[in-house]
């Protein structure tokens, strides 16, 4: 009897994990990174773009550092910040920098550290996070996914039951604006869905600001790059800006992934360095999926294919605002037959010309199957999918039809706060539909007029894929001649190049003060991101 009770009362001590065992579940699992104690080693220099977070975040830092610069004016410091963006793009790693940055104490957990199966812990693991954290102020808190605990409340009732996650968020909102003083506490959290977010977390003395962490751009993919590449034995000739233009919408994590990815297929191929091709094949493998070399496919299965991703090739070629080429392979990857690559125009605005010749650069495949075999096949499946949400969202979001002008149906926020999921009548649905088809339809026949302009061409470009299986943007001006309108990332290039001369070049370069702002080349990077 009493080896068996000394035996259950060890085992209910580690089954909590800690020192106090079971009667610990209620306590904070925040993880402490101090000055004397912390191995944190990443700084903002290891973190390259975000230019805009880096500076709201650098701001919390040097309060924390010298609080008087600030208060002698009698400002305050916001409580809380939130890092809002796509998953991958350095939410995280901005927090470390913060940690490693900051003389203060950081706490960092994730959100789902406060839901448990019992009744009660995440409230209790709340108060105890805040009462370290206020011993230890001033200090810094981070919260990562935020929205594990902070959905909006009473969005899923669960049957009148106990919700363990509402009880947790109210208590958080509690200790972020109580009665009780949390002076020195600052919050930092992070989310990529800020739209299911609780309105009490995001008002005013709570979550004051929210960072946004978007995407990198073009010239902050040169410098993630660059940041990634440090470790990695590269080729002395590897041009930077040639791999920031091929990973158009790639998140830091992308491209960290991309440069491991092409170390490992130069050691698997025995060379010393890391070469350009390989990085073009690791964006290949990661978009495209793994090169498929034991599927099998008849003769006129491949000619079938060839003629699809040549109709592509072949109609976007001869479209002004179509995407431009990078290369047609018919090596099946993954679950495609064939594709054709572009750099698609990382563009602040988007216009009606630009989405119609998109849709019709689409459809150039199965136009391309239609015109010379007479028969559809189900491998346009992908493009027509592509195709019909462009079309739809061109009426119902962006107001892009003579019948249906001005009007959007697009609810950003979600919540359906106007308690209707279905904001227009049976006759405006008809109305979508046969705008959408009719949009469809004039870019198909649009498609069929080009690929009989350019049949010669597209006949030749789909043999050439036929015997070369890939063909490049150098094959398709050799076929069709050069295109006479230059890219926006040509552009964006060239801006980049003129910034970084000496300040007296570029004074010379630009006298002109009283230029209009219709001639100003840098026009694309003011613009308003909310209406992209």
């Amino acid at each position: 009897m009493v080896a068996f009770f000394i035996f259950l009362s060890r085992r209910m001590n580690s089954s909590g994990g800690g020192a106090g065992g079971i009667f610990s579940v209620g306590k904070s699992k925040a993880q402490l990174f101090d000055k004397t104690t912390s191995d944190m080693k990443v700084t903002f220099k290891d973190v390259a773009g975000l230019d805009g977070a880096k500076q709201e975040v650098e701001e919390i830092v040097s309060f924390l550092r010298n609080p008087s610069r600030y208060t002698e004016l009698g400002g305050k410091i916001p409580k809380g910040a939130l890092l809002v963006g796509p998953p991958g793009t350095g939410k995280t790693l901005l927090a470390k920098a913060v940690a490693g940055e900051a003389d203060v104490p950081f706490f960092s957990m994730s959100g789902s550290d406060f839901v448990e199966m019992f009744v009660g812990v995440g409230a209790s693991r709340v108060r105890d996070l805040f009462r370290q954290a206020k011993e230890k102020a001033p200090c810094i808190i981070f919260i990562d996914e935020i929205d594990a605990v902070g959905r909006a409340r009473g969005r899923n009732p669960n049957m009148g039951a106990n919700d363990e996650r509402e009880n947790t968020l109210n208590q958080l909102l509690t200790e972020m604006d109580g009665f009780g003083s949390n002076s020195g506490v600052i919050i930092l959290g992070a989310t990529n869905r800020a739209d299911i977010l609780d309105k009490a977390l995001l008002r005013a003395g709570r979550f004051d600001r929210q960072i946004h962490v978007e995407l990198p751009d073009l010239h902050e993919r040169i410098d993630i790059f660059k940041v990634h590449l440090r470790p990695i034995k590269i080729d002395e000739h590897l041009d930077i800006d040639f791999l920031a233009r091929q990973t158009p919408g790639f998140s830091g994590a992308d491209i960290a992934n991309v440069c491991n990815e092409a170390a490992l297929i130069a050691a698997r191929k025995g060379k010393k360095a890391v070469e350009k091709q390989d990085f073009i094949d690791a964006v290949d493998r990661i978009v495209g999926g793994l090169e498929r070399k034991t599927k099998l496919t008849t003769i006129s299965e491949k000619k079938s294919i060839a003629y699809h991703e040549a109709g592509h090739a072949t109609v976007s070629w001869m479209l002004q605002f179509a995407n431009p080429l990078v290369k047609v392979t018919i090596v099946p990857r993954g679950e495609a037959l064939g594709a054709a690559w572009y750099l698609p125009e990382e563009r602040k605005l988007t216009t009606q010309e630009h989405m119609l010749d998109q849709i019709c650069a689409t459809l150039g495949g199965r136009a391309a199957e239609e015109l010379f075999f007479g028969s559809p096949s189900t491998g346009a499946l992908n493009d027509l999918e592509q195709v019909t949400k462009q079309a739809y969202a061109m009426v119902a979001y962006y107001g892009m039809s003579d019948k249906l002008p001005n009007v959007s149906y697009y609810d950003s926020s979600g919540s359906y706060e106007f308690g209707f999921s279905k904001p227009y009548s049976d006759t405006t649905a008809d109305l979508i539909d046969a705008e959408s088809k009719r949009i469809i339809s004039e870019q198909f026949e649009r498609a069929k007029k080009i690929l009989t302009a350019n049949t010669q061409g597209h006949h030749q470009l789909a043999l050439q894929l036929i015997e070369r299986e890939v063909i490049y943007t150098e094959d398709m001006e050799h076929i069709f001649g050069k295109r006479p309108w230059t890219s926006r990332a040509d552009e964006l290039m060239s801006e980049l190049e003129v910034t970084d001369q000496p300040v007296a070049d570029v004074k010379t370069t630009n006298t002109d003060e009283t230029k209009p702002a219709e001639e100003n080349p840098s026009i694309d990077q003011t613009t308003n991101n909310e209406i992209a």
